[in-house]
C-alpha cells in the first residue's frame, strides 16, 4: 500500500507557475519523495495521485525524454512512478497508470461508468440469426469455446458455463481503467472502457472501445496505426496493425491481423492470421489463416485453414436470412475461387477446389481433394495423403508458434496421424467399400453424399486410407516397444498393456486438443452437476492433452488387438513382427508417394516461365539457380532420411524382439 500525503504550500506555488490548476488541490495526492519539476500545463479534477518522476526515455533516433507530465487534463486518476504523459487534447479519466508507462499524443483516455473491458460481451458465431452467441473473457480457450459453440444439446452445460464467465465478468466490473507497467501509448485517438496490460505498444490506433489488452512482458501486445476495436479481448503476444477492424471479437494467443482486415462477431484463437479480407461469425481454430484481399470468411468453423485468395462461402440462401453454418475440420484448405454454400461440413485435410453448391459432408472421408466438374462436385478420397504439401503444412505448424506466454490458454496437438484421423479412416474404408458392394465394382462413377466419387478414386482411396492406418498403429505399437530390452515375450506383452481405461471408444477434435469423447463427456457432466471453476475447465483439458499418448495407446492397443483377432496376453513374437514388417512397408510405400508428388515440382511444366530469354540450358540454370536441384532440395533430403531412420528402426526392433527366448509362440 503506497502512503500518499497532501501538496505543501510550496509544491502547489510552484505548480501554479508551471501553468497547472486544480478544481481542489487539496484532492492532489502524492508520494513523500513527490517533486513538482517535470509537471507542466496539467489540470487536475477529482482525485489525482502522483508518484517521482525522474527516469529519462530514450526514443528512436536519439531522442531523450525526461518522465513527467505536461500538457493535459487528468481526472480521478493516479500515476505511477518514472511515466511521461503529454500532448492530452481531451483529457485522462478514471485511469491507473503504471510505473515507466509513456504515452504522448492522445486524443482521449477515459473509462465512463461501470465497465468489464469486454469481458462477458457475446459474439453471435457461426450463425449471424443469433442462437451460439459466446460470452468472451480474458482466459477463454478453443476448446471451451468449441463446447459453448457447439453442445447447446446439454443446455445445463450452455448456463451453468455462462454463470461462471457472468461471475468472472461482474468480479472485474470497475469504474477505473488500468495501463499496465511499460506501455507505450503514442499518436492515438480514443480510448474508452479499455483496459491495458503491461508492455503493450500502442501507436497510431484511432479507436479502441470497451475491450481488454492481455499484454504482458513475456508476451507484448501490439496494436498499430489506424487500427479500430470495439467489444473486444485481444491475448497476449499479438499483433494488431495497418487499420485492421475488429468488433465483437476475441482474438487468442500469438494472432497476427494486418493489411486492412476486417472481423465482426468472430473468434480468433492460437496463431491465426488475418490480412487484407474479411471474417464474419467465424469460429478461427489455432492456424486459421487468410492472407488475400476478396476472401471472406462467414458463419463457419475452421482450424490449421489456409484460405486462398478469392475463398469465399454463402450462408444466406434469401428465405429465412442468414443462418446457415458449416464446418471444414481441422487442415482444411481452400483454393483461389474456391466457394461452398453453406450449410457443408468439409473432412479433415480436404482441399476444396471449385464452387460447391450442393451441401455435401465429406467428415468421414478426410484428406480428400473435393473438385468442381462442371458444377459436380467430384471427391477424391484420401490423395492428400501423399501430398507434399499436406507434410509441409504439418512441420511448419509448431514452428509458427508465435505464443511467447508462460501460460498457454489453447492445448494444440499438431499431429496429422492421430486416433481422431484414423477413425475417420477406417469410417472411410467401410464407406467405401459399402458404396463399391451397392453399386456394384463396374460402376463409373459412385455417389456419395450429394459428391462423385470416380471408380479409380474409391480404389486409391482404400489403399492409401489403408496405408495411413498401419503406418500410425506402427508408430504406437514400435513407440511402446522403443529403447527397451526384453528376456521373454511376457515381457513384452506385459509392456504392451495400456497403462489406462482412458481412450477407448470415439475421439473429437475441439478445435485443437484431440481426446477422447468419454473424457469429453465426463467433464460435462461435471460442469452439469457438480460445483467447478472456470480454472477448473482449463485444467481439464490441459491434463487431457499432457495425457494424449497414454490415451493413444489405449485406443490403438484395442486396434491392433482387433487386427490380430487375439488379446494382448496372448499376442505372439510373429505377430508383432509381421505387423512391423506391414508398418515399414506402409511408411516406405507413403514416403515414396511424397518423393515422387515433390519430383513434380522440378519437371519440365515448373521450368516454364525460367530462363526467359535464353535457350533451354539456360532455362535449367535459371531454375536451378533460383529454386536448387531436387536432389539437393532440403525437404527431399528429408523424405529420405524418414525412410532411411524408419526402416533402421524397425529392424531394430525386430532384432531386439528376437533375442528372446522364447520367441516360438
Amino acid at each position: 500500500m503506497i502512503d500518499y500525503r497532501n501538496l505543501t504550500e510550496k509544491e502547489i506555488a510552484t505548480l501554479t507557475v508551471y501553468g497547472c490548476s486544480a478544481e481542489n488541490w487539496n484532492e492532489v495526492k502524492v508520494v513523500e519523495a513527490f517533486s513538482p519539476a517535470y509537471i507542466s500545463n496539467v489540470h487536475f479534477s477529482g482525485t489525482v495521485f502522483l508518484g517521482t518522476y525522474h527516469s529519462v526515455f530514450d526514443l528512436s533516433g536519439g531522442v531523450k525524454k525526461h518522465a513527467g507530465i505536461n500538457n493535459s487534463c487528468l481526472h480521478n486518476c493516479t500515476i505511477g512512478n518514472d511515466v511521461f504523459i503529454d500532448k492530452i487534447h481531451n483529457y485522462i479519466a478514471n485511469y491507473i497508470i503504471g510505473e515507466g508507462s509513456y504515452i504522448e499524443n492522445v486524443n482521449l483516455m477515459v473509462v465512463d461508468g461501470l465497465s468489464s473491458f469486454g469481458n462477458g460481451v457475446k459474439v453471435p458465431v457461426m450463425n449471424e440469426g443469433g442462437g451460439r452467441e459466446i460470452p468472451i473473457f480474458d482466459y477463454l480457450s478453443a476448446p471451451l469455446a468449441y463446447i459453448l459453440t457447439l453442445y447447446r444439446h446439454r443446455p445445463l452445460v450452455i448456463q451453468n458455463t455462462q454463470k461462471l464467465i457472468d461471475a468472472y465478468s461482474l468480479a472485474l466490473q470497475s469504474d477505473k481503467g488500468t495501463v499496465g507497467k511499460n506501455v507505450r501509448i503514442v499518436n492515438c485517438g480514443s480510448i474508452k472502457n479499455v483496459r491495458i496490460g503491461d508492455c503493450a505498444t500502442l501507436e497510431g490506433t484511432s479507436l479502441l472501445e470497451n475491450g481488454t489488452i492481455n499484454s504482458n512482458a513475456q508476451a507484448p501486445v501490439i496494436v498499430g496505426s489506424g487500427v479500430k476495436c470495439t467489444d473486444f479481448i485481444l491475448s497476449s503476444g499479438i499483433s494488431i496493425t495497418d487499420s485492421t477492424l475488429v468488433s465483437r471479437c476475441f482474438i487468442g494467443q500469438g494472432c497476427i491481423m494486418g493489411k486492412h482486415y476486417s472481423a465482426l462477431d468472430s473468434l480468433f484463437f492460437s496463431n491465426c492470421q488475418g490480412m487484407h479480407g474479411e471474417a464474419t461469425a467465424i469460429f478461427a481454430g489455432p492456424y486459421t489463416v487468410s492472407h488475400h484481399k476478396s476472401s471472406l470468411l462467414i458463419a463457419g468453423m475452421f482450424s490449421f485453414l489456409n484460405a486462398g485468395s478469392g475463398s469465399n462461402q454463402s450462408n444466406h440462401m434469401y428465405k429465412l436470412g442468414p443462418i446457415h453454418q458449416g464446418i471444414a475440420e481441422r487442415g482444411a484448405k481452400t483454393t483461389s475461387d474456391s466457394y461452398l454454400l453453406w450449410p457443408a461440413k468439409i473432412g479433415a485435410f480436404t482441399l476444396v477446389m471449385g464452387r460447391h453448391t450442393k451441401h455435401s459432408d465429406t467428415s468421414d472421408l478426410p484428406f480428400s481433394y473435393m473438385i468442381e466438374n462442371a458444377t459436380e462436385s467430384f471427391l477424391v478420397p484420401g490423395v492428400n495423403l501423399r501430398s507434399v504439401g499436406t507434410i509441409r503444412d504439418a512441420q511448419k505448424w509448431p514452428k509458427r508458434d508465435n505464443r511467447k506466454d508462460s501460460r498457454k490458454l489453447d492445448p494444440i496437438n499438431f499431429n496429422l496421424l492421430s486416433p481422431y484421423t484414423i477413425q475417420k479412416m477406417m469410417k472411410g474404408v467401410a464407406v467405401l467399400k459399402n458404396i463399391q458392394l451397392i453399386s456394384g465394382e463396374t460402376t463409373d462413377v459412385y455417389s456419395y453424399q450429394n459428391c462423385s466419387i470416380k471408380n479409380s478414386s474409391l480404389l486409391k482411396g482404400i489403399d492409401l486410407y489403408n496405408i495411413a492406418i498401419y503406418k500410425f498403429l506402427g508408430n504406437s505399437l514400435i513407440n511402446r516397444l522403443k529403447e527397451i530390452e526384453f528376456k521373454n515375450i511376457e515381457e513384452v506383452r506385459h509392456q504392451l498393456k495400456p497403462d489406462t481405461k482412458k481412450g477407448l471408444g470415439e475421439w473429437i477434435d475441439l478445435s485443437g486438443l484431440i481426446a477422447p469423447k468419454n473424457e469429453i463427456d465426463n467433464l460435462l457432466q461435471k460442469i452439469e452437476n457438480e460445483p467447478i471453476t472456470l480454472d477448473k475447465i482449463q485444467q481439464k483439458f490441459e491434463l487431457m492433452h499432457q495425457e494424449y499418448y497414454n490415451y493413444e495407446w489405449t485406443w490403438a492397443c484395442q486396434k491392433l488387438e482387433d487386427y490380430w483377432g487375439k488379446t494382448i496376453d496372448k499376442v505372439s513374437y510373429i505377430d508383432i513382427v509381421n505387423f512391423i514388417e506391414l508398418w515399414k512397408n506402409s511408411v516406405v510405400k507413403l514416403d515414396q508417394l511424397i518423393y515422387n508428388d515433390a519430383k513434380k515440382e522440378f519437371d519440365l511444366n515448373a521450368k516454364t516461365g525460367f530462363g526467359v530469354d535464353g535457350n533451354e540450358e539456360q532455362k535449367h540454370q535459371d531454375f536451378q539457380s533460383v529454386r536448387g536441384s531436387f536432389d539437393e532440395n532440403p525437404f527431399v533430403l528429408e523424405v529420405l532420411k524418414h525412410i532411411k531412420v524408419k526402416t533402421e528402426l524397425g529392424n531394430e526392433l525386430i532384432e531386439r524382439l528376437g533375442k528372446i527366448s522364447n520367441h516360438v509362440m
